[in-house]
């Protein structure tokens, strides 16, 4: 039975409810951000809502609210209630924030509608919420909610410029679909701490601003598949830490930027970051983050970088080893081992051995940068000589080069012998191998004694000799002990 204290627009969205019959209320001069047009052959009372709502359905009959371009009076509160009807107000104006926290609903649709703000933790919906167009200057609180359907935020506007509070808190919710929010446009933080998301977060040219601040929180993340923000604009900190994303992470054409930290990936578990012609202008840190691939530019990470623990399968797109080895130059730790080697693995993964030892030749000049001076002249020895191992092409230069001169030297001045009468015919090649070489004996440096400036020569040879086979043994060990 209807109440008798109902205005004429009240009786018809009653009399409409028990059918599920739309009832359209627009003018033409909707504005529900500003309230143009909502007089009171508009606006319908909230408490009114609440007892329709709440009220028995009646036999045979198929109950559902369903207004477009209302003004909505008062508070509606439904705390704790369960609402078995679908419930969609569209293009209203609430005169204050719905109160629905504990509720148990069918299937809500705020869509095109002006809110304060929505309190809603712990919500429960067995169908989907829809914030489609709505705009909300306030917080939207649905920590711990729990929606059987999808999350649609597309083309929302939250919050309002200079809020220094969250806009949208959806700590430890469950989505047993996706997160939809193309589009969206949020002036405060996202937060997403610990929610479980059966599908996907869809941020496609999304712009949260919240300079300073963590613009999306998403630590501890659970998704089912992809989080895609292509072409989204995000000035604050973007924070997956401890993100279980098993499908990928897209950033293609995306635009970061933080004074501090723009991309946290901490611990994080990612099958796919796409960073393609992305920028990050601000630190990433990556640490301890284990990626499947990873595609990121080099322009991609403009900032310093954190990359110790990081792990990854595949890097992409594929590039010198030099164009890689000038990010692990930028990382905040200073020289990182992990790093080098992390990247030199993914070369050999894609069968480029000859970028993995390049990649292994620069750490290891980057770590002779952190040594004591004496300990760094032996390493620039090694670096000049041999290439740290790497090079053992330039051992057989430096060789060849020296038995050149010592043989051009004492080719046509034979040193004198130790013993006259009891020496093997002099050689000039094999006595400069016998100087050169510490562990071959061709019985030519025993049998004579160069004097003057030869015999400096001589000491010059051997000294040379002990320098490479040190050096390169130092290589082989290197090699070695990483196979």
């Amino acid at each position: 039975m209807e109440p008798i204290d109902l205005s004429p627009v009240e009786r018809r969205v009653w009399r409409a409810f028990r059918t599920g019959t739309p009832v359209d209320l627009r003018d033409g001069d909707d504005d529900p951000e500003h309230g143009g047009g909502w007089g009171p052959a508009r606006t319908l009372r909230a408490s009114v809502l609440r007892k329709l709502l709440l009220g028995p359905a009646v036999d045979g009959e198929i109950a559902a609210l369903r207004v477009n371009g209302a003004r909505i009076s008062e508070r509606l509160d439904l705390r704790y209630a369960t609402v078995a009807h679908p419930v969609r107000l569209s293009g209203c104006r609430f005169d204050e924030a719905p109160e629905l926290y504990g509720a148990d609903l069918r299937h809500l649709n705020l869509s095109g509608s002006f809110l304060p703000g929505l309190v809603a933790q712990t919500v429960k919906v067995d169908g989907v919420l829809r914030l489609t167009d709505c705009r909300v200057p306030g917080q939207i609180r649905l920590g711990g909610a729990r929606l059987a359907g999808a999350l649609f935020l597309e083309r929302a506007r939250l919050g309002e410029d200079g809020a220094r509070e969250e806009v949208l808190h959806l700590n430890h919710s469950v989505v047993e679909d996706d997160v939809w929010a193309p589009g969206l446009e949020a002036r405060g933080e996202i937060r997403l701490n610990g929610a479980s998301v059966a599908g996907m977060v869809n941020l496609r040219e999304a712009v949260l601003l919240a300079p300073g601040r963590r613009a999306l929180d998403a630590e501890n993340l659970t998704v089912g598949s992809d989080v895609v923000a292509t072409r989204a604009r995000i000035d604050g900190e973007v924070s997956v830490r401890g993100a279980a994303i098993p499908g990928l992470l897209v950033l293609t054409q995306a635009h970061l930027s933080d004074a501090t930290c723009a991309l946290r990936a901490t611990s994080a578990v990612i099958g796919e970051m796409w960073l393609r012609e992305a920028r990050v202008d601000g630190t990433a840190n990556l640490l301890r983050g284990r990626f499947g691939l990873l595609h990121a530019a080099p322009g991609a990470l403009g900032g310093t970088v954190w990359l110790d623990g990081l792990t990854y399968g595949s890097l992409t797109p594929r590039l010198p080893a030099k164009a890689r080895i000038a990010m692990l130059e930028r990382d905040e730790e200073g020289y990182v081992p992990h790093a080098y080697e992390q990247l030199a693995a993914a070369y050999r993964q894609a069968g480029d051995d000859r970028a993995a030892r390049n990649v292994l030749l620069a750490k290891q000049r980057r770590h002779r940068s952190t040594r004591p001076r004496y300990a760094r002249l032996w390493g620039y020895l090694q670096d000049v000589t041999v290439g740290y191992g790497f090079r053992p092409l330039w051992a057989a230069a430096w060789l060849a080069g020296l038995l050149a001169v010592g043989t051009a030297v004492f080719g046509p001045h034979p040193p004198a012998p130790l013993k006259a009468g009891e020496h093997p015919p002099f050689n000039a090649l094999f006595y400069t191998l016998d100087l050169l070489l510490p562990i071959i004996d061709f019985g030519q440096e025993k049998a004579f004694k160069p004097a003057g400036w030869h015999q400096w020569l001589a000491y010059v040879l051997v000294v040379a000799g002990w320098v490479l086979a040190t050096t390169i043994a130092a290589g082989i060990s290197r090699t070695l002990s990483r196979q």
